[in-house]
């Protein structure tokens, strides 16, 4: 007692904070009986009390998911009363869904009267059970954690679609044909299917050779469990027909697709060449002009079928067989109903691809020839063609020629590309496809796919980058610039080197089919004309945006733009030293340095000038750089994607940062709408998946992979400007990388904008 009597005589002069903030004397000498008791006991009770704290949620159940959803945390202290806060850090919020934080934001809730609240936000875009747990000091107040349940939205047709889709179905007359369709929310959710006089899914048919609307039989069976419809469809007479499914008056995001209806006969005889082990199928038709018949005899030609081409011949003193023209059996070649040619008795199909002129032709056999070209195409995929899907069908044929033996390759670093080449010289197909263990000369490290890994990057960097190696060029001196083969290399450079480059890009490309554990990525960013020619595609002037934006800017723009009468150019194309000296004139076109550049053949003169500058300078090189891909990889697996898919199952997506992206990003727009719909985008943003996140830089800056500095070393920098439209899509400048955002009236609808955008748009060139 002398003790506390000794500690209250030195307190007296104190003054303590009381509980609404006044301030409370220590009471002199006799001034209050057991006064320090009561100080200590009202102290404990002014502390902040978890139990005693109340969570007011601003929302009634069931919610469904596209809102920012947002709850109040009640702060008061043991003795009941509240507890006046102004910070946020004695609440702790942690939002899951399936093991996967979602972000949250909490404030000071200003209007609270008491001052003694805390408001979270965060915004539900996904469906499912939400564990949302709330901590006061350390505890978790009354009821925490809390499971909130958010519900799908409507239908979407933007979002929804079939599942294995593919451009063309070949059905039977009378037959019914089933389309699945995976309906889902603006979000992604798999969403409930119901129907009523507003919204529901329809399918409206044209018949392509004479435009005649047509009205198949339909069945809707729809499966709850599966969020799966299908739509059964039956159509009755033969012929090739363009349909289009929308849910009310929406299109599906893949909607579009041709049918091709085929009598039983003809779909028996589609069978039979399916299952030919000897694929010796061939029709006889007649070779058309491109307008269709010019009056003159048409050349008697004969189409041959095979899983991986389609080619087309012609006979003289019927031995001796040329080839005419020959389409891989891929997405890319596309066949064209029109009409029936009297003269030949024959109905009439055009086929074309990216690659070659369009070909007309009369053929008996067409709906044949098509249905067996579809039927084959189909097989090649997978029968689908959406990346995804063709990206799980790649991995599983590749995974066919995988081995379970493992070979050591002894690497010197010092010597890394030499060493590495020498060790892997003598490998057949066989050898390529074993799993490597790499070993590294003088260390001591044991390879449980590290160093493996390490080796590639290393090996990629020596082969792609120009600053190692003179195999790969850029058309600029920016260092973030595309690669692509160097038809002017070094003579000690030799073409064996790019054979091995292909069989190193093969080996990622196989070794990354096994799984996600043994993904490879390829370190490179290469220029889309080189993985066009991968592929088989026809290399044009638009691909100088990318691969050469500065002589776009320059020249190609231009000449495109304006008015070249008087610019006194030819079909011709002058090379110079790096001193600036001419060094001689190269014809485009036969004696092109005679003809005139005209406003009628200015663009036939771009295209030449894309193949001279991004084709035929580097022939050899691709061609080598083919033979070693092609060791590993069959190009008909490859040509089942498009360049940026490519790009895609090649490079990745890489890892991208969104606090990276907002810290380096250029803002251009000072405007109240602008900064709202900026905000949107971020959370947009922030709920995207690392494939939406590449396809979104791909559409921005033409590429899908950042800098090794992410988004601080890109150059130019990240622009994000305003663009003066309403809810229209967004649209994108890759010299600059530059996107432009409209103003939009929801971040719903600007979400749908961009999806759309990215997924579509990101194919073409200037999307201005």
């Amino acid at each position: 007692m002398d003790c506390i009597r000794n500690i209250a005589l030195d307190l007296r002069h104190i003054r303590i904070p009381g509980a609404s903030g006044t301030v409370t004397s220590v009471p002199a000498s006799g001034d209050g009986k057991n006064w320090l008791w009561k100080l200590l006991f009202n102290n404990s009770a002014l502390s902040l009390a978890s139990q005693f704290c109340v969570v007011k949620w601003h929302w009634e159940e069931p919610q469904v998911v596209g809102n920012t959803m947002s709850f109040t945390v009640k702060l008061y202290r043991k003795n009941g009363k509240p507890y006046v806060t102004t910070s946020t850090n004695s609440v702790n919020v942690v939002i899951q869904l399936k093991n996967e934080q979602v972000a949250c934001t909490k404030q000071i809730d200003a209007e609270d009267a008491d001052q003694n609240a805390i408001k979270t936000s965060f915004t539900v875009h996904k469906s499912g059970s939400y564990k949302i747990s709330i901590m006061v000091s350390g505890r978790h107040v009354k009821g925490s954690p809390f499971t909130k349940t958010f519900e799908p939205g409507p239908i979407d047709a933007g979002k929804s679609g079939f599942t294995n889709y593919c451009s063309t179905i070949v059905c039977s007359a009378g037959t019914p044909y089933p389309l699945t369709i995976e309906t889902q929310d603006s979000f992604g959710n798999p969403a409930v299917y119901k129907a009523d006089q507003n919204s529901y899914f329809k399918i409206k048919v044209i018949e392509t050779e004479n435009s005649t609307r047509y009205f198949p039989a339909t069945q809707m069976i729809y499966n709850p469990d599966k969020k799966h419809l299908t739509m059964h469809i039956k159509m009755e007479q033969e012929g090739h027909y363009q349909a289009t499914v929308s849910y009310g008056d929406a299109k599906l995001k893949n909607g579009e697709f041709s049918i091709l209806v085929i009598n039983d006969d003809d779909m028996t005889h589609v069978n039979k060449n399916l299952s030919k082990k000897q694929r010796n199928i061939w029709y006889e038709a007649r070779l058309l002009s491109g307008n269709g018949d010019n009056g003159e005899k048409a050349k008697k030609v004969y189409v041959y079928i095979s899983p991986k081409q389609l080619t087309l011949k012609e006979y003289y003193l019927k031995v001796i067989g040329k080839k005419l023209f020959t389409w891989r059996v891929c997405p890319g070649t596309k066949f064209y109903f029109n009409g029936y040619n009297s003269r030949y008795d024959a109905p009439v199909m055009t086929i074309y691809d990216c690659s070659q002129p369009h070909v007309t032709l009369a053929a008996k056999d067409r709906n044949i020839i098509a249905a067996t070209f579809t039927s084959f195409m189909q097989r090649n995929i997978g029968g689908s063609e959406t990346f995804q899907d063709k990206q799980t069908y790649f991995c599983q044929e590749v995974r066919k020629f995988q081995k379970s033996s493992t070979t050591i390759l002894k690497i010197d670093r010092s010597q890394l590309l030499y060493s590495s080449y020498r060790a892997t010289k003598s490998f057949d197909s066989s050898d390529w496809f074993k799993s490597f263990q790499i070993c590294f000369t003088g260390e001591q490290g044991l390879d449980w796919g590290g160093l493996r890994r390490e080796w590639f990057e290393l090996l990629c960097t020596e082969l792609f980058d120009p600053a190692n190696s003179d195999f790969f060029h850029r058309f600029t001196s920016d260092t973030q610039g595309l690669v692509h083969p160097n038809g002017k290399r070094d003579a000690m450079s030799k073409l064996r080197y790019f054979e091995f480059a292909g069989k190193i890009v093969g080996k990622c490309l196989f070794d990354s089919a096994k799984g996600s554990g043994y993904r490879q990525l390829v370190k490179a960013k290469f220029s889309r004309s080189f993985l066009a020619q991968l592929i088989g595609l026809q290399v044009n002037y638009k691909y100088f945006e990318m691969d050469d934006p500065e002589l776009y800017k320059t020249k190609v723009k231009y000449i495109i733009e304006n008015d070249i009468e008087e610019m006194d150019l030819t079909f011709s194309e002058e090379e110079y030293s790096p001193e600036g000296h001419l060094v001689k004139v190269v014809d485009l076109v036969p004696n092109g340095s005679k003809m005139p550049v005209t406003n009628d053949n200015k663009l036939h003169y771009l295209n030449c000038l894309a193949q001279y500058r991004l084709v035929s300078s580097c022939r050899e090189e691709v061609e080598a750089f083919l033979k070693g891909l092609n060791l590993l990889i069959p190009d008909n697996l490859l040509s089942i994607f498009d360049e940026n898919e490519l790009e895609l199952l090649m490079c990745g997506t890489g890892k991208y940062s969104v606090s990276d992206f907002k810290a380096h990003a250029v803002i251009d727009g000072t405007s109240y709408s602008f900064f709202k719909v900026l905000d949107w985008f971020w959370t947009v943003v922030d709920s995207f998946t690392e494939e939406q996140m590449a396809r979104l830089l791909q559409f921005t800056t033409g590429c899908s992979q950042l800098p090794a500095g992410g988004f601080a070393d890109l150059n130019p920098k990240f622009q994000i400007s305003f663009s003066p439209t309403y809810n229209t899509l967004p649209t994108a400048h890759t010299c600059f990388n530059q996107l432009c955002l409209p103003d939009y009236d929801s971040v719903e609808s600007l979400h749908r904008s961009i999806l759309i955008a990215i997924n579509e748009g990101f194919q073409g060139f200037g999307l201005v």
